[in-house]
């Protein structure tokens, strides 16, 4: 099972710009479907982002155009760049590895958005 660790997390003022990091290990990362997750205070876990094992994306509508996944193969990383935060983007981030219904999760980065 794959190792999941995330970095990049912080404050950031409304409109400004993150860039999360997954660092993966332990498996063959290619064979892994990859996302983001959320989850703020109150609320349930909500999916972010997701990149398949082919490398098909999708978004959740509340992030898109705003927000974009991609990953490195070489580097085992997949990464979420974040544009134009709005405080309603404030939670704590997980990034999860998903393979044969086997899924791995990260511990979480935190990321608050607040002037």
């Amino acid at each position: 099972q794959v190792q999941l660790v995330e970095s990049g997390g912080g404050l950031v003022q409304p409109g400004g710009s993150l860039r999360l990091s997954c660092a993966a290990s332990g498996t063959r990362f290619s064979i892994y479907a990859m996302a983001w997750y959320r989850q703020a205070p109150g609320n349930e876990r909500e999916l972010v982002a997701r990149i398949s094992r082919l490398g098909s994306i999708n978004y959740a509508d509340s992030v898109k155009g705003r927000f974009t996944i991609s990953r490195d193969i070489a580097k085992n990383t997949v990464y979420l760049q974040m544009n134009s935060l709005k405080p309603e983007d404030t939670a704590v981030y997980y990034c999860n590895g998903a393979f044969q219904g086997l899924n791995s999760w990260g511990q979480g980065t935190q990321v608050t958005v607040s002037p």
